[in-house]
């Protein structure tokens, strides 16, 4: 009889071999999956690389795609690693760049560090403030964060096309529904030919790992998340903890906002997110929740996002084969997580 049974603890280097191998299986089936379409897994790949790498322009859309899901996935991971279940980076991304915005159309003419500092911190608030209300109804009428961050992605999406087609539309876009660009004073400067946003998002990984690992609250949250009764057991401030890490997810997925708002697009739209804050949910996931990790998955995700568009306008194939080859690497990662945790085992049947 064949059973499952617990997997003897590996070593960390064998966990990276098999999830190595899972990614590299994931290749493998994609390749099969493309074939049998009638294309060329070789020529796609290779398609996917120079589309994401091949020039100085591409490598910069890449690495500016990488940006905002690096600063979406390190919030979410903040959340589930207190097995908080935010699903609501979308949401938290939105309100954001509309704190950020409301900064820059209020203070055009504000010197730029002030006015950018004072975005940046505006944008920390508001998706704080907004991951914070299923954190509410959670502590206090134990509603399913999951659903409620969820729903709230879409609030704040109608809430941006609101202003959009409403209070500020652009009277000088001849009647198209388009808010008013940002001045230059609120726009984010380039360092080495790529916007700020970089360096900004490697400093937030760096604090993000710091306080998971070497702080108070990062231990606090990691107890809360493994046992909220051994929390309250040991005497830690589990409402407490539960507040500030909600709300650095949150203001971490509304920096997010602030970049790509200020930087990319210079100004807010209703398609500035692009389902980035869906994304991050799986790149954060895949990284284990480690910050380090988190760069190096999201600038890989960023990689397959960029090099598909480019595989749609070299080879006039669907864009949709970079999101197939990435749920391929998603289901097979998850797969080899069984096979860390567990194992068959075969039983003979008692006589």
């Amino acid at each position: 009889m064949l059973r499952i049974s617990a997997q003897p603890e590996m070593t960390a280097l064998r966990e990276h071999i098999l999830r190595g191998a899972a990614v590299l299986a994931a290749i493998l089936a994609s390749g099969l999956i493309m074939v049998c379409m009638g294309y060329n897994p070789l020529e796609i790949y290779g398609k996917i690389l120079a589309g994401s790498l091949g020039s100085a322009y591409r490598f910069k859309e890449t690495v500016h795609k990488a940006i905002p899901l690096t600063a979406l996935s390190l919030g979410i991971a903040m959340a589930f690693k207190m097995k908080f279940w935010n699903i609501g980076a979308e949401g938290q991304f939105y309100l954001g760049a509309y704190g950020a915005s409301l900064i820059a159309f209020s203070f055009p003419a504000m010197p730029a560090p002030a006015l950018l500092s004072l975005m940046f911190l505006m944008a920390l608030v508001f998706g704080g403030l907004w991951a914070l209300i299923p954190g509410i109804l959670k502590a206090r009428f134990s509603a399913s964060e999951t659903l409620v961050t969820l729903m709230l992605n879409y609030v704040a999406a109608k809430w941006i096309s609101y202003l959009q087609y409403g209070p500020w539309k652009d009277p000088a876009a001849s009647g198209f529904p388009k808010i008013a660009p940002f001045s230059a004073n609120a726009v984010l400067p380039s360092v080495l030919g790529i916007h700020a946003g970089w360096l900004i998002t490697l400093v937030l990984t760096g604090l993000v790992y710091f306080i998971m690992k070497r702080t108070k609250l990062g231990f606090e949250i990691d107890v809360l998340g493994e046992s909220e009764a051994t929390a309250r057991y040991a005497g830690m401030p589990v409402l407490r903890t539960m507040i500030i890490a909600i709300m650095i997810s949150g203001g971490l997925c509304g920096i997010a906002g602030m970049m790509q708002a200020s930087a990319v697009e210079r100004s807010l739209s209703e398609q500035l997110s692009g389902g980035l804050g869906f994304t991050a949910v799986i790149t954060s996931w895949l990284a284990r929740l480690s910050p380090p990790g988190i760069v190096v998955v999201s600038f890989l995700f960023s990689m397959l996002i960029q090099g598909g568009n480019f595989l749609q306008s070299s080879l006039q194939i669907p864009a949709a084969i970079a999101l197939v080859l990435q749920g391929i690497i998603i289901f097979f990662v998850l797969g080899s997580e069984f096979f860390i945790r567990y194992r068959f085992v075969w039983k003979r049947p008692a006589a």
